[in-house]
């Protein structure tokens, strides 16, 4: 008999769980059934996979084939899991992963003008930063992936926004004054007035000060809300770009510091998976 993907699992999980009657009660079958499935591979391999009958000590080759099996069956349970999604992408499921200010800023107009002619359709939406982001959708576990970079810094997907970074502050407070003051030629100095609130947007400035701030930051965080929250109630300032603060609630400021002005980019890819399922859903 030839070896089958179904006696590699049966194998995992009689030396992941240690026992035949564990093994059982996990796969939904008689322990008969899986010591017959066990001897039908050993038969096939040639060799005892097995120290002892009572399962619990593998052979050196036993554990070889405790790596394959695990592989073997990773491999397929993903592929399996990619091939229902995709049947049942006609009802409609769309997986968008992208950085917090663009959840915030792009994706409810996206979303408003997709779901008139698309109501049927599932949205899922992970707010995470840009390294997440294109490793889900290079791991197919995201449809689109919208990141954030510096203009001219990668070439990937398709440019859908530029805007300008800024400083965002509690009204009121010390950076606030000091830009009025300034008479709106304020520069990133500005930020040494209060603790920075870190996040991933900072790095995109280019500015020793701002590295020096964020080494000694001792909140971060990376939901744009959040952020906007934490500095209403002065527990600092931060760097964000327009497009998520330009409705900022009541007690927020925002200002651009023109030495120098630094901008971003937000940038969209899509899995290979994807194709042209959902055209109406435009960035």
């Amino acid at each position: 008999m030839s070896m089958k993907l179904e006696m590699l699992r049966v194998f995992r999980t009689v030396a992941e769980t240690g026992t035949l009657a564990a093994a059982a009660r996990e796969l939904s079958r008689t322990p008969s059934a899986i010591s017959m499935t066990l001897a039908q591979l050993a038969d096939d391999i040639g060799a005892p996979l097995f120290e002892t009958d009572r399962k619990s000590r593998l052979t050196p080759l036993g554990q070889l084939v405790l790596e394959e099996s695990r592989r073997a069956t990773d491999v397929f349970d993903k592929s399996a899991q990619a091939i229902r999604r995709h049947a049942i992408s006609t009802a409609g499921i769309v997986r968008i992963a992208a950085v917090p200010s663009a959840t915030v800023s792009l994706l409810p107009d996206v979303i408003e003008v997709f779901r008139r002619t698309h109501p049927e359709v599932r949205i899922e939406i992970s707010d995470v930063d840009t390294p997440a982001v294109r490793r889900r959708v290079q791991r197919d576990e995201a449809d689109i992936g919208i990141v954030s970079a510096l203009p001219g810094e990668t070439s990937e997907g398709d440019l859908i926004l530029c805007d300008d970074l800024g400083i965002v502050c509690a009204e009121g407070g010390p950076i606030h004054r000091a830009h009025l003051v300034s008479g709106g030629t304020s520069d990133w100095n500005l930020l040494a007035q209060e603790p920075l609130i870190a996040n991933p947007l900072c790095r995109l400035v280019d500015s020793p000060l701002i590295d020096t701030l964020m080494a000694s930051s001792t909140l971060e965080a990376r939901n744009t809300t959040a952020i906007l929250s934490f500095v209403r109630r002065g527990f600092g300032a931060s760097i964000l770009p327009f497009e998520s603060v330009k409705s900022q609630p009541d007690g927020v400021e925002f200002f651009v510091p023109s030495r120098p002005i630094s901008h971003r980019e937000l940038r969209k890819s899509q899995s290979q998976h994807f194709g042209d399922r959902f055209p109406a859903l435009s960035f």
